[in-house]
């Protein structure tokens, strides 16, 4: 595979971080300049300190595919390395999901006490990404599993 590809791709995992860092920082410092309304305060708080939660697995997830990418660049792709990698996404996208079905109640409280609907579909929205992604890893996890198997039943023969 040409390193072109997998240089984009890294450089693709970069910008998903910074980003997300950035609203993070930026999103703390308002929150204490501005506290939430004293009403809203007991639903917004418990969810925004489980959303921050949700960053350590997130930035996880991307280094964990940086690394896979560098195994892709050094023509080390079909190694139990690889599969480790793809079982750790898969665990820390299966994570992202559960820390956002944890902040769901707080989201349709909020949603509630709002009168705003589509602040449940836009709460559902990361559960159902990460476990898109959770799902996508471990099926290319079996796939590499089977693969480096039948690599390892060819090399013997030969």
């Amino acid at each position: 595979m040409k390193q072109g590809s997998t240089l984009f791709l890294k450089v693709v995992l970069f910008c998903m971080g910074i980003p997300v860092l950035a609203i993070c920082v930026a999103g703390a410092v308002q929150l204490v300049r501005n506290p939430a309304d004293p009403e809203y305060a007991p639903l917004l708080y418990p969810a925004v300190v489980l959303i921050y939660i949700t960053v350590i697995p997130f930035i996880m997830a991307l280094v964990q595919s940086f690394s896979l990418l560098g195994l892709i660049d050094r023509q080390e792709a079909f190694s139990d390395r690889s599969v480790t990698i793809l079982k750790k996404i898969k665990r820390y996208a299966l994570s992202v999901s559960v820390l956002y079905v944890a902040a769901l109640p707080f989201v349709f409280m909020m949603a509630d006490k709002d009168d705003a609907p589509g602040l449940i579909i836009l709460g559902l929205v990361p559960i159902f990404a990460s476990l898109v992604i959770a799902v996508f890893a471990a099926v290319l996890q079996k796939l590499l599993r089977e693969a480096i198997f039948i690599k390892s039943e060819n090399d013997l023969t030969v």
